[in-house]
């Protein structure tokens, strides 16, 4: 993430026509270990953690960090979007392409209604403001189908494709 916007941060929360976009809250820890620990929400991001590992570790606070946004339905917790340093995630890193990565994870239960690409739209419309249209990257796995039509929805184009954790991996940039 940019100097810029992290000068920015925390934003005043962000509505969206069904959410809002918000820092996290001790409320949100309940959440947060749910998404950490859910073998469908791991499908593609390597498995699941041990949910006992997360309740011992994971802070009062979960996700309380400049790029990270709750997603919030109604009042209560169904994901969160972030948009994080790309060089400092492991794996493929191409900061030649972009500095700041995107970033999201949803309740399954959450899945299929648009949410996605509703909060991911209103966190790169927030970003392209304080950071004056610098790239956002994506990385995804080419079977994760999902997070591909979300990344075609969101106007992200690829860059390549490479192989990695033992699968096909995507890479694209959004500007």
């Amino acid at each position: 993430m940019t100097e810029l916007a992290l000068a920015a941060w925390p934003p005043a929360p962000i509505k969206t026509e069904r959410l809002v976009l918000r820092e996290s809250e001790p409320r949100d820890r309940t959440t947060f270990i749910d998404l950490l620990a859910s073998p469908e929400v791991h499908t593609y991001l390597g498995g699941p953690r041990p949910r006992a590992e997360l309740e011992r570790t994971a802070p009062e606070t979960p996700g309380r960090r400049p790029g990270s946004f709750v997603i919030d339905r109604d009042g209560a917790m169904i994901g969160t979007v972030m948009l994080d340093p790309h060089a400092d995630r492991p794996g493929h890193v191409r900061p030649d392409i972009g500095r700041t990565e995107l970033g999201y994870l949803f309740l399954s239960q959450a899945w299929g209604y648009g949410y996605a690409a509703e909060a991911c739209a209103a966190a790169l419309a927030w970003f392209a403001e304080v950071a004056l249209g610098e790239p956002v990257v994506l990385r995804t796995q080419t079977a994760n189908a999902r997070s591909m039509r979300l990344a075609a929805k969101l106007g992200f184009t690829e860059v390549e494709r490479y192989e990695d954790y033992g699968a096909e991996q995507w890479f694209g940039v959004w500007s």
